[in-house]
């Protein structure tokens, strides 16, 4: 088994969807095989349009990879685990790269290198970049949920030399926080059904962080399988009376639903989203949530 770095972006040309599934050439087929088993970081390259981020978003585990029965010469990587970086951690800082292998001896980049789809990556520097993607500062309004995840591992530093760090980001009130505190930042602290935001006395939102599709039928802790919600909302979402659409339109159910709900809608009838394309709710979670979970 050995970490590894797999290059992604929002509409790429291969059949991917990180938090499940990456589509990859015969090229890199070693290279995946080795990191069965083992835990892989995201990297974003620049779109040819502009825009990305290059730098490095989420981690993942390798459970198996198999040969794409559509396509010849192509196979895929199943995935589990998945979840977003608090914050995308750059690809170099001045000098200093994130992954070695990728410098030349003068110092520039080496395209060649760069260009791999799947690399390697030692594991000393997939740790180095983990940590960075989950180093956070905390509001005061979020010091209790951070005393909580600490109970199961450390979550503003990962800084505990008697727990390995991939324990500690599996650890199911870790990752909860960390989806919370993504999809709370993503979408502004306010209800992308109701666009009410919240605040207490205290200065925390009381917005909530709904899984689309939930933890419990294999939904990833991603940003795109999440929405901010105001209690109620996310209570009517999980029991299926409520649903977005194809083209982001709220569906309501004809089973059960309070007659004054209207009044909670925006007036468009549409969600709220993230003004990133790359943080928006992906079709393919809404759909699952559709035919499983919604009451038509």
């Amino acid at each position: 088994m050995a970490n590894a770095v797999l290059t992604t972006s929002v509409g790429s040309i291969f059949d991917d969807l990180p938090e499940f599934r990456y589509h990859f050439q015969q090229t890199y087929l070693n290279q995946a095989m080795a990191s069965v088993g083992d835990w892989i970081v995201y990297y974003e390259p620049r779109r040819s349009q502009g825009g990305g981020r290059q730098s490095y978003i989420a981690m993942a585990k390798i459970n198996k990879v198999i040969p794409d029965p559509e396509t010849a010469g192509h196979h895929y990587a199943y995935m589990d685990g998945y979840l977003d970086f608090d914050q995308p951690v750059p690809f170099k800082d001045g000098q200093h790269y994130m992954e070695a292998g990728v410098r030349k001896a003068d110092g520039t980049t080496s395209v060649g290198a760069f260009g791999r789809s799947i690399r390697p990556i030692p594991a000393n520097e997939f740790e180095a970049i983990v940590r960075a993607g989950f180093t956070r500062k905390l509001a005061v309004w979020e010091e209790t949920d951070a005393a909580l995840a600490l109970q199961a591992g450390p979550m503003e530093d990962l800084a505990c030399p008697d727990r390995p760090l991939v324990e500690q980001v599996v650890a199911r009130p870790f990752r909860e926080e960390a989806f919370r505190r993504k999809v709370r930042q993503a979408y502004r602290n306010t209800c992308a059904v109701s666009g009410l935001a919240l605040i207490n006395g205290g200065g925390r939102p009381e917005v909530q962080a709904a899984h689309i599709r939930p933890v419990a039928a294999n939904g990833p802790d991603s940003l795109r399988n999440g929405l901010a919600l105001t209690g109620t909302l996310h209570w009517l979402f999980d029991r299926g009376l409520i649903a977005v659409g194809q083209d982001l339109g709220l569906l309501l159910s004809p089973q059960g639903l309070p007659d004054d709900l209207p009044r909670l809608l925006r007036p468009d009838r549409k969600i709220r989203v993230p003004e990133q394309p790359e943080d928006r709710p992906h079709p393919e979670f809404l759909a699952w949530h559709r035919e499983n979970v919604f009451k038509r």
